[in-house]
């Protein structure tokens, strides 16, 4: 005779439903966090850390700044959803956001928000000190105030000003170090500065069908393509030359000069290439303006990996 069969267990389709649900809703508000800026955002601050000093700082204050950044961020990019909502239902890109789907409603994101607003305050404050945290809480007010109600509508030098909110990591980073500014971490604010609006006006290209549906006067929506690849060009090479200039603030080595060099040409190969396209008549995806943005993304990156690792080989 058979022995007796094992039953398996049977699972629960409620509890597998709630399982679904928890994680839909949890995924939804990290989606309002926009990890992607996030990790950008990051990147440029532990190089300035390391810059700050002159080798391997604290990683306790390395890791402390960075959730205190982290968070300070993410309540920044959750109240630009909840201001920019109708705008990102207007949007194919940016339509399966959580709110325009209804997976968050207003008044949770905004609670959401103003919660990680506060704990990142505290956070810096208390973790790393003051001026770290009221840096980070002025780029928020910046960033909500500034751009996303005042500029971003109004003007098509709206990322140009509303970028400001972008540069500060490098300060939080270095005055998380020194406790002070100097003019060093000033030079990577203007690097980021400079390298904000090309950096975004080639997606604004790519997607300027987008913006225009939306009524976002973004430059590639108001002026014609060779009038954007131009001011891209003098941006991009006005980058690159604030990047040259941390070579003899700073006292680097000559690794950093040499690798920001390097870069540099490369920016501007792209940057001149889009501008030889837009010339020539091509428009939208001929154009190919998605080559400088994610380019724009890795020169940022290794630029400021140099100035991190400058510092550990020169002191």
């Amino acid at each position: 005779m058979p022995g007796p069969t094992a039953t398996e267990p049977r699972s629960d389709p409620q509890t597998d439903q709630s399982a679904v649900r928890v994680r839909d809703v949890l995924a939804a508000y990290v989606g309002l966090t926009k990890p992607r800026i996030i990790e950008l955002l990051l990147v440029t601050t532990v190089p300035a850390m390391f810059l700050a000093a002159r080798g391997i700082p604290s990683l306790a204050l390395v890791a402390l700044t960075l959730v205190g950044g982290t968070l300070a961020a993410a309540s920044a990019n959750v109240f630009n959803c909840v201001l920019d909502r109708d705008i990102d239902e207007r949007m194919r890109r940016t339509r399966r956001r959580p709110l325009p789907r209804h997976a968050v409603g207003p008044r949770a994101a905004t609670i959401f928000g103003a919660v990680l607003g506060v704990v990142s305050t505290l956070w810096l404050g208390f973790f790393v000190n003051w001026l770290s945290a009221f840096l980070a809480l002025g780029a928020n007010a910046f960033y909500i105030f500034v751009y996303t109600l005042w500029l971003k509508r109004r003007t098509s030098q709206n990322i140009v000003w509303g970028g400001i909110a972008g540069c500060f990591p490098p300060l939080i980073g270095w005055t998380a170090v020194t406790g002070s500014l100097d003019w060093a971490p000033f030079v990577l604010f203007g690097v980021v500065f400079l390298w904000t609006p090309p950096h975004t006006w080639a997606l604004a290209m790519r997607y300027r069908e987008d913006y225009a549906a939306a009524e976002v006067p973004m430059l590639p929506v108001v002026k014609s393509a060779p009038v954007v690849t131009k001011r891209i060009w003098i941006y991009s090479l006005a980058t690159v030359g604030m990047s040259l200039l941390l070579w003899p603030v700073a006292g680097t080595g000559w690794l950093y000069p040499l690798v920001a060099g390097v870069l540099g040409a490369a920016l501007m190969v792209e940057a001149t290439l889009l501008a030889r396209r837009a010339v020539q008549g091509q428009t939208d995806a001929a154009l190919k303006p998605m080559r400088l943005f994610h380019w724009s993304n890795s020169y940022l990156a290794l630029l400021f990996v140099a100035a991190a690792v400058d510092p550990l080989i020169f002191g």
